[in-house]
């Protein structure tokens, strides 16, 4: 069972990894195999631990311990609880800790781009998505409308930081992610190639005069096909554009022209993950 341990000293070196260190710090770049992420919420770390992650310590309100978090303790084998009451906690963090709990896991290692897609029917690709909800919101819908797998460019939000791993439900952690290249340059050229050469269609979703409707039959018919969705605001690059198989659009109505890249994505996972009878 796990070490309750009382918070008196805000101090403690051990509560750094919940408040003092940054994203970069907590994923360790230089060193992945010692990276670490926060399951924010009982509902996250329960995902997390069906998924596998290690868990290294825990940090809850005092008034959970004997609720919402209590069924998550024998399952976290005997690393250190903190505990505090509401006051303590606030001043600790900035703000309330209204979802019940923060636990410090090691970061799953990110498989290789090949290993993820093999055998993948229905990927998506992220092209420089920085928003932390609209990855985890991206992320939500992808498991929700069984989407293989998604590939992330180097630019991108990490899918495992604390905002978007709570958006997504925990859903970061049920559907195979990995990026596709280790730094900016490796995007959009060699990174479609290698989608191209295992054998995807790629499919950007973008507005231009060739764009084609997402219930395009084709689209359906296409045995691998990458969903490629852009940043906010400026969509995906030209490039990119110029360089895939399709353009897509989805038909709307009331001179709308675009939506949000975390409804977009809902939208078109749902349509061309559809079954067909070819």
């Amino acid at each position: 069972m796990p070490h309750i341990i009382e918070i008196h000293d805000l101090s403690m070196k051990e509560l750094d990894v919940f408040v003092r260190l940054t994203g970069a710090q907590l994923r360790s770049r230089l060193e992945p195999e010692q990276g670490i992420f926060i399951a924010e919420s009982p509902t996250v770390i329960d995902v997390a631990l069906k998924a596998g992650c290690q868990p290294l310590s825990l940090l809850t309100d005092r008034r959970l311990l004997h609720g919402t978090v209590e069924a998550l303790l024998p399952r976290l084998g005997d690393i250190p609880v903190y505990v505090a009451e509401e006051t303590v906690l606030r001043e600790l963090t900035g703000f309330a800790l209204t979802r019940g709990a923060l636990c410090a896991m090691r970061r799953p290692m990110l498989p290789t781009v090949e290993d993820i897609c093999r055998g993948a029917r229905r990927i998506a690709v992220l092209e420089n998505i920085t928003d932390s909800t609209n990855i985890g919101a991206v992320f939500r819908s992808a498991a929700a409308f069984a989407i293989d797998a998604v590939l992330i460019t180097p630019s991108c939000c990490d899918p495992l930081c604390r905002r978007a791993l709570r958006v997504s439900m925990g859903t970061v952690l049920q559907i195979p992610f990995t990026r596709i290249g280790d730094t900016a340059a490796d995007w959009p050229t060699d990174g479609l190639r290698r989608l191209h050469a295992m054998g995807f269609t790629t499919c950007a979703m973008a507005l231009s005069d060739d764009s084609i409707s997402i219930d395009d039959p084709r689209l359906l018919r296409e045995e691998r096909l990458a969903i490629i969705l852009g940043t906010e605001g400026d969509g995906l690059s030209g490039s990119t554009v110029a360089a895939c198989d399709y353009t897509v659009k989805i038909p709307m109505s009331h001179s709308v022209d675009s939506l949000n890249v975390a409804a977009a994505g809902a939208v078109a996972f749902w349509q061309l993950t559809r079954p067909t009878n070819g």
